[in-house]
């Protein structure tokens, strides 16, 4: 086992870490997978900007399923498992997915600026390119590093890894690669989100000044405004989990990351994972159709279970009342759903 592959703090430390990875896997994947069954189950009534919502609740469960389960195990391991390939594919993984979020991020908002100035929803067409331009891009700024732009490496705490930003302290090939990623996957968007909202947030002083003058505020300027608040939350909690974790590692590209403790290093790390997991909080909290369809689904599922327990029972009895079963099933299920 390479030095930098072994945890740099305390075993205390490692377990706590992977008690909280846990935690933060078990609450992604689940809430995330219940925002796409929702999704799937409305798929026919999802409006056009809720499609990077969707995205971004794919790109959450992807880190979830594809990165926490081996940093869980590297934590109680206490050591970094699998040496140098699954710290590409860790570290690789990581950071497509972080900028797929923050582009989503980037989009919604300016779908939300244009749509706010100009009244005319982006259509489905739309946001099926742009959602496929944010994986291009994403895609494109992951590889580079394996093309020899950039480079993966083990976190500073060393049972993580990501963007080698210590090794571009005395490289000025690293550092242009450093201040391009910078300009375009963290500060260009970060801004575009913040410009956005800003202007969206003066429109809806101006209107909401308007429709009180006239002692009238309609129910679709209500809705639209806590839409607008979803997704401000969204961003902001987004930015500020990452945040401190931009600020360690590009503290470490100006200065030697040893002059950091290991413990500063783990903690932004640690608190930046946690942003795949409040989103569906958030939508529970804001939205009263969601929590609608989450109640709906609990429901469903706990109708199918009783449903197959009673058809493996009768289908010991006779075939033609399992089949009878399935029917009333069906049924059942169609008039729920129109209700």
């Amino acid at each position: 086992m390479e030095e930098h592959y072994i945890s740099k703090v305390h075993p205390v430390w490692d377990y706590g870490m992977g008690v909280f990875l846990l935690i933060i896997a078990i609450l992604t994947i689940l809430g995330n997978s219940m925002v796409l069954a929702v999704a799937v189950k409305r798929s026919s009534c999802l409006r056009s900007p809720e499609l990077l919502t969707v995205n971004l609740a794919a790109t959450d469960l992807g880190m979830g399923l594809s990165m926490y389960p081996l940093a869980i195990a590297s934590a109680w391991n206490h050591a970094w498992l699998g040496g140098e390939a699954t710290c590409i594919y860790y570290a690789l993984m990581g950071f497509l997915f972080g900028v797929s979020s923050i582009m989503t991020l980037s989009a919604m908002a300016v779908i939300r600026f244009l749509v706010t100035f100009s009244s005319k929803p982006a259509s489905k067409k739309v946001m099926h390119i742009c959602i496929m331009l944010i994986w291009a891009y994403a895609v494109l700024w992951a590889i580079l590093p394996l093309l020899g732009w950039g480079h993966y490496g083990p976190e500073p705490f060393g049972t993580s890894c990501t963007i080698a930003w210590g090794q571009f302290h005395n490289s000025q090939k690293g550092f242009a690669f450093i201040l391009s990623m910078f300009i375009l996957c963290t500060f260009l968007p970060a801004i575009t989100i913040i410009m956005c909202y800003l202007g969206i947030a003066w429109k809806f002083h101006k209107t909401h000044q308007e429709m009180q003058n006239l002692n009238r505020i309609s129910s679709a300027a209500k809705l639209e405004k806590k839409l607008i608040l979803v997704a401000v939350l969204i961003s902001v909690g987004f930015l500020g989990a990452w945040t401190p974790y931009a600020i360690v590692s590009f503290w470490s590209v100006f200065h030697s990351s040893e002059s950091i403790p290991y413990i500063v290093t783990l903690l932004p790390c640690l608190f930046a994972k946690s942003s795949t997991a409040y989103n569906p909080f958030i939508y529970y909290t804001f939205s009263k159709t969601f929590r609608h369809e989450v109640k709906h689904l609990r429901c469903y599922s706990g109708q199918r279970a009783q449903e197959n327990m009673k058809n493996s029972i009768n289908s010991n009895v006779s075939f033609m009342w399992h089949g009878g079963g399935n029917i009333f099933w069906t049924s059942k299920t169609g008039a729920a759903d129109s209700t």
